[in-house]
Formats: C-alpha cells, structure tokens, sequence
C-alpha cells in the first residue's frame, strides 16, 4: 500500500512504518502512528510510508461489514413502527360505511320511506368524508415540508417531523458535525505571514492531512520547485541558499522540551525551520461558527445535548468545554448504538446528528436523525434528514418546524374529531340535507387546510432572536 492509497481489507502490518488517517472509518481526527503487527482497517488513508498488509478478516468480518450488520439490524428495528394515522385510516372507512348503515335502518324501522332513509344514509357518509381527517396531517406536512426546503433541510422520512417534535435529547457526533470538516491552522494570527507563507509553499509537495491543511494558506503561491518529501518524517527544500524543513520536531531538529509540551494539547501539530527561524503550526478541526449559539439556542428550548465521538479524548474534551455539554471519547459504533439504547430504556427520545460511516449506525437507532451534506452517502442514506450549508443554523429549525408541525397536527385531528362527533349525531337525525352535509365537509377541509399553512414561521430566518439562522434562506415566508 502506496502513500496515498487506501486500505482495501483489514489486516495487519507485515513490513513498513507510517501513519493512517482513519477519520472516515472511526471519526478519529489524528493520523495513527502504525508499524509491525498493528491492524489497520479497509478505507483508511495510508499517508506516509509503504505498507505490506496481510488481510486478516475474511469477507463478511471486516470493520466496515459490522458497521453494515448494525445498520441492518437499527434499520429493521425502526421499519416495525406503524404511524398513527396509517392506523386510524384502515378503521375509518368501515366505521363510516357502518354508521351510514345502522342511520338508514334505524329510520326504516321507525316507519320512514325508503327515499327518507337513502337520504339520511347519504347525509352520514357525506358529512363524515374523511376528508378533513386525510387532510389533518398531510396538510401540514407539505407546508412545514416546504418551510425547512427553504431552510435547506431535506426530509427522508415521511413521519420524520412527529419524530423531531417527540425529542428531547440531542446527540452529536464531532468531527465534521460540530467542527469544519477539514482542520485548519488554528494559531495562523500568531505566526509571522512571511514564515506562514513559506511554510504553505513547502506544504503543497505533500499529500499528508495535516500539511494540506497548512497548504490552504498559501493563497495561489505556486510549490518550491526542489521540494522533495521524506516518507514519514517531512518536506525540505533550499530556499534563499538555506535548507527549510516542514514536518515532526525531530525532523526539523526542534528541542524535545518542545514536542513534549504539545503532546497533552487537542491540535496536532506540525514544525518548521528556517536557518533561525522555527514556528509551531496547530492544526485543527475548529468549531462550526454558529455551534456554540445553536448549543445555546437548544438548551433554552429544553433540550439535553451530549457528545458521542469516535475521536480521542484530547481532541473532544476542550469542544465539550467550550459548548458547556457532556461527552464521551473513543466510541466504535456499537459504543454509539449502546449508548443510545441506554438513553432509550430510560424514557428519551433522541435525536442524533452525525456524518462518518461509524455514525450511519448510531442514526438509524436514533429515535429521529439528521445528517449534514457534506456527509458520506450511506449516512446521508441513512438520516431521517440532510441539511445544507457549513453552519448548523439549520438543525434548530428542524426542530422548532417540527414541534410546531406537530402542534398543528394535533389541533387538525381534534378539529377533525370535534366535527365528526358534532356533525354526524345532525345527519343521523336528519338535520342536516346532504347539500348541507357538503358544504359541511368542504368547510372543515378548508379549516385544516388553512390551519397546515401556519407550519411555514412567520418570521424570516435572520430575524430569530436566539442568534441562529440558516446562512441559506433569510427572507420572510411567504404570507
């Protein structure tokens, strides 16, 4: 296995030394040092070194083949629930057909013509269409439907919004969710631009994730023509007659005080030097710009939040700080479904939002789930719903749409309720003629019609007044 190829099954190191980005696999961030006899996992990142592997996990016993089995087996779990109004639709029609029925027979039986009892029967089954009722919740979920779009949010689930309005808990996965899916140099303003500048020209001739992170500030310069890498180790180069290393501390001869006085810090890190000049470049994944208002904005709406990442402890431990919520390191998948099914036994409901492959899981568990774009596409596959844009704005939409959504749809079916038992004794004892049954019925569609509109907000995205706004959309809904 070639620097920068990837790892096609699980196995474990036979010959060579380097380091493997397992990000998309386990969520963790920091490239893993490997070398004789550690496993590695198909999909990983092989960065530096060349690698012999010999596959160890016949097909069917891979990583990524468990992360399928507990996929089938949330996904299975969660195909068994039966919405409610799937079940009050198979017990309307006969109900209603009956209730016509017994309507003309009780007027026969008190002596009335056949013509009277006909129109009494249709009366019933004309004021009792179920069209208010088939309405209640379709209605509305077309026009809260329609509202998130606007907001970028795109719903996979039909009952996807009942769930939202049920949570009470939200979990987050970090690493590309919380934070920026790509690290970045996150001491950039205290490094001279000069030296930043040089160094980003060095980090171009490498394919490794932390010096393609540090490339991005080299702003268009084109690469040091006799920048050569040294598998595992750096990148060097002779610029103005002086020699300039990019890469580990003792590669480019930094003091060992040094490396070590980083070794407990969240950043990974990456040295330079330059003759006398020697920087220290942090990088890492920083929080999204609205994650710590949408933390906030979800707390005062009465949510539990909490972390489940596959990353290290260093690196979750300062975002869990910053946002003021709980956390647990390290989880492989089964850790996250555990954990989950732990909070469910205890009465929650839960949302998870996430975006690795060791998150696809953990989301179809969830009680509802949701899942940015630039996610993998089986947990995209698997979200009950995908969000647009860097920012996580969006997510508080979601579920402010969603307990509203809710709200309407329980007012639609008392409504529907209401009417029915009002409505139908009048037909039944020949009140009402079945024009008026008619016109009846067309009102109450009408009404729960016009109720499903109040799902869109009425207020425009940038005039919420917690702080978070879906970068996307910003003008008012229409009226």
């Amino acid at each position: 296995v070639q620097p920068g190829q990837r790892i096609a099954a699980d196995g474990s190191i036979t010959a060579g030394t380097s380091s493997v980005d397992e990000s998309l696999i386990t969520g963790e961030t920091a490239p893993r040092a490997v070398r004789l006899g550690d496993p590695v996992y198909a999909g990983t990142l092989n960065l530096a070194g060349a690698l012999t592997v010999k596959a160890t996990a016949l097909s069917g016993e891979s990583l990524v083949d468990e992360v399928q089995r507990l996929l089938d087996k949330a996904t299975e779990a969660r195909s068994r629930r039966v919405k409610l109004a799937d079940r009050a639709a198979r017990l309307y029609a006969p109900v209603v057909h009956l209730t016509a029925l017994l309507a003309a027979i009780g007027w026969l039986v008190a002596g009335a013509g056949i013509h009277q009892a006909v129109l009494v029967a249709t009366a019933v089954l004309i004021i009792t269409c179920p069209c208010a009722l088939a309405l209640a919740i379709p209605a509305v979920q077309v026009a809260a439907a329609g509202a998130l779009f606007r907001r970028g949010i795109f719903l996979n689930a039909g009952d996807a919004l009942e769930r939202l309005a049920e949570v009470d808990t939200i979990v987050f996965d970090k690493t590309g969710t919380l934070t920026t899916a790509e690290p970045h140099v996150v001491n950039a303003g205290a490094i001279p631009p000069e030296v930043l500048r040089t160094a980003a020209r060095l980090a171009l001739a490498s394919r490794h994730p932390l010096a393609r992170a540090l490339a991005m500030d080299a702003h268009g310069e084109a690469p040091l023509a006799d920048a050569r890498e040294e598998a595992g180790r750096g990148i060097v180069a002779t610029i103005d007659g002086m020699e300039a290393r990019l890469g580990s501390a003792a590669f480019c001869d930094v003091p060992a005080r040094t490396n070590a006085d980083m070794d407990n810090e969240a950043a990974s890190h990456l040295w330079f030097r330059h003759g006398d000049t020697v920087a220290t470049f942090a990088i890492a994944q920083t929080l999204k710009a609205d994650a710590e208002a949408v933390i906030a904005a979800l707390k005062s709406r009465g949510f539990d939040c909490r972390i489940l990442s596959g990353d290290r402890d260093a690196a979750v431990a300062p975002v869990a700080a910053t946002l003021g919520i709980p956390y647990v390191a390290g989880m492989k998948p089964a850790d996250k479904i555990a954990a989950l099914q732990v909070l469910a036994a205890a009465g929650h409901r839960v949302a998870m939002i996430g975006d690795g492959l060791n998150d696809a899981p953990a989301l179809a568990e969830a009680h509802v789930s949701l899942s940015p774009i630039s996610a993998l596409d089986i947990t995209q596959a698997q979200a009950d719903a995908v969000f647009l844009g860097e920012r996580l704005g969006p997510v508080v939409e979601a579920f402010d749409i969603g307990r509203r959504a809710r709200r309407l749809m329980n007012q639609n079916l008392g409504f529907s309720v209401v009417y029915n038992f009002a409505a139908v004794p009048l037909a039944i004892f020949g009140i009402v003629t079945p024009l008026i049954a008619a016109l009846a019925m067309s009102g109450s569609s009408i009404a729960v019609t016009l109720n499903a509109l109040r799902a869109r907000p009425r207020l425009p995205v940038a005039k919420r007044d917690d702080g978070v706004a879906s970068t996307l959309v910003r003008e008012a809904s229409a009226p």
